[in-house]
């Protein structure tokens, strides 16, 4: 049976070139309604697990969580997703520095150029001040990696960093990390201290 994994798959393939047929079809058999454009796959596991914690299943709602391998990516899916394609709702999120891309590509696509949400540096940035340095510090002590972090704190490029980018910089240090701490994150957010940009996204679903 079909679901929004091989969706998603079909449009990765169709915006890299390839045929479209296969996501009509699935955009109809699935009910597709929505398409959420992110920029890479961290901030897809922070968006699937906020909204696990609010009992939602996005994938059963018609909704396709799609990463699209950076900002600049934009304007090649949104016109296939939007209006001018399977005319899909599109809204996303995105890092400040990234707004154009994604300004240019909605308006391309004729939607909507409050669709999407932006956040002040990027969204690991977003969670780390809402939860607090030393909130992290202990997530990532849970996690298993305080060693790890020492370690890196060690280096002489962190000196003199504020906390709060030295964690930032952290997450990105290993492979999987970003994404392993999207869903971590999320998941120990108060629900009052969700980030504004994150909040207002799933809130519009």
């Amino acid at each position: 049976m079909a679901d929004m994994g091989a969706f998603r798959d079909a449009v990765t393939a169709w915006a890299a070139g390839g045929p479209g047929d296969t996501a009509h079809e699935l955009a109809a058999r699935l009910t597709v309604r929505a398409t959420v454009l992110l920029e890479g796959p961290s901030d897809v596991a922070a968006v699937d697990a906020l909204a696990a914690s609010r009992g939602r299943n996005l994938a059963a709602e018609g909704v396709c969580v799609l990463p699209i391998g950076g900002a600049m990516s934009v304007g090649r899916y949104a016109p296939l997703l939007g209006p001018p394609g399977l005319g899909l709702r599109l809204t996303g999120l995105c890092d400040e520095a990234e707004r154009p891309y994604y300004a240019r590509g909605f308006e391309r696509a004729g939607a909507a150029q409050h669709g999407f949400f932006v956040c002040a540096a990027d969204l690991e940035d977003e969670l780390i001040r809402a939860l607090g340095v030393r909130r992290v510090e202990e997530l990532v002590r849970e996690e298993g990696d305080l060693r790890a972090l020492r370690t890196f704190l060690r280096q002489p490029a962190q000196q003199g960093r504020a906390p709060q980018q030295q964690f930032r910089r952290f997450l990105g240090t290993k492979k999987g990390r970003k994404i392993h701490y999207g869903r971590v994150l999320v998941e120990a957010l108060d629900p009052d201290r969700v980030p504004a940009p994150l909040d207002a996204l799933l809130t519009t679903l």
